[in-house]
């Protein structure tokens, strides 16, 4: 059976991705281990609480930290941080919440920092208050707006250098001085293996995982930092809410049994991944792209190299005077065949990233873009 079929039945068009890791289409393609262990997990049931709190400890060991958790992904990740923040050791503060009269609720966040995901701190009542303007942030501006209403400060590891801004080092320095947390989005920063390290160890309170991006599935986070914040994070999950003595917030993020153990063999999986091969396979893939593609005419195709070496692929400048279409037309063109293929782009550049393509996958990309862009438009 053609595997697409699947989709087909359903009523839906099945998608090659040369994006990269887009939730909007599905987020990551689960290892044959992955895949195996949610069947095994599917054949008996567990205590949840048991297995949310085991697989932490394996976890919080496995990247560094006091404590961690499987959470149904990075942003609940970051909405549970923000209401353990607000509440913690506070079982009033805990039943009260989202309501959050009296209690501290703001976070301080830096305004070029400014992002989409940036509302998930807002979900249990929390409340953003950006410091600094688009030129930057200082770090008197930032102890400026410290005042009893605030319940910690949140960073974006965009992986990104920005002098303008404070880095995660000076943010904890303040944080400390000032006896508040620090939380993190560091959804896809699992690689390097330090990289990912340095954040469960970088002092912060809290620091949320997207395990997508290390093949787990979709649907699922880790939530890794200070084992008392974690604690009270748990509090507000949907195990707290079930188990525990409190009527607490968390109980719509749920995740299944198949799903946690999925996280933990993926995260081992990751963690001894030989990962110099893996890159290796990614150029493997790249230079068949860049061979069939690169004698186009007004198309200049090139290796693209991602920081975290996620989405590798293929960068095509496209002239787009000459062949009378953007790489923005190009993306839809290809996102409207069948099957629809994703990509990424802006103005007259094209990435087609190959961490999630499969070998048939290549030729297909290989023969649609060709037949796009091997005449100008009419």
């Amino acid at each position: 059976m053609d595997p697409s079929q699947l989709y087909r039945d359903l009523g839906c068009i099945p998608v090659i991705n040369a994006a990269g890791n887009q939730t909007v289409i599905g987020g990551s393609r689960l290892s044959n281990a992955v895949q195996q262990a949610m069947v095994t997990a599917n054949r008996h049931y567990v205590d949840m609480k048991d297995l949310q709190l085991r697989t932490g400890e394996i976890i919080a060991d496995l990247v560094g930290a006091e404590a961690a958790f499987v959470t149904p992904g990075c942003g609940a990740a970051l909405a549970l941080s923000s209401a353990a923040c607000m509440s913690i050791d506070d079982p009033a503060r805990m039943e009260q919440l989202p309501d959050t009269t009296g209690i501290p609720n703001d976070f301080l966040f830096q305004c070029r920092q400014h992002y989409h995901y940036e509302r998930c701190l807002t979900i249990f009542g929390g409340n953003l208050r950006l410091v600094g303007d688009d030129d930057g942030t200082t770090a008197a501006q930032l102890e400026a707006m410290i005042d009893a209403n605030t319940a910690g400060i949140h960073f974006f590891a965009s992986g990104d250098e920005d002098p303008a801004i404070l880095d995660l080092e000076e943010l904890v320095a303040i944080a400390d001085r000032h006896g508040i947390p620090v939380i993190v989005d560091a959804a896809y920063q699992v690689f390097p293996l330090d990289r990912f390290t340095y954040y469960t160890q970088s002092g912060a309170s809290l620091v949320g995982f997207g395990a997508k991006y290390l093949g787990a599935c979709n649907s699922t986070g880790i939530l890794a930092g200070k084992k008392d914040l974690v604690e009270a994070a748990f509090m507000h999950s949907f195990i707290g809410f079930e188990t525990g003595d409190y009527e607490t917030l968390g109980r719509p993020l749920k995740v299944d049994r198949q799903e946690v153990v999925a996280v933990v063999v993926a995260l081992r999986q990751w963690l001894s991944l030989d990962h110099d091969d893996r890159i290796a396979e990614h150029w493997v893939r790249a230079e068949k792209i860049i061979g069939a593609l690169g004698d186009l005419p007004h198309v200049q195709a090139t290796r693209h190299v991602e920081d975290n070496s996620l989405s590798n692929g293929v960068m095509l400048t496209l002239d787009s005077q000459a062949l009378g279409r953007t790489a923005g037309d190009v993306m839809q063109q290809l996102k409207a065949g069948d099957p629809s293929i994703w990509t990424k782009g802006q103005g007259d550049r094209l990435r087609i990233a190959v961490a999630h393509l499969v070998d048939d996958e290549i030729d297909i990309v290989i023969d649609r873009v060709s037949s796009l862009l091997a005449s100008p438009s009419a």
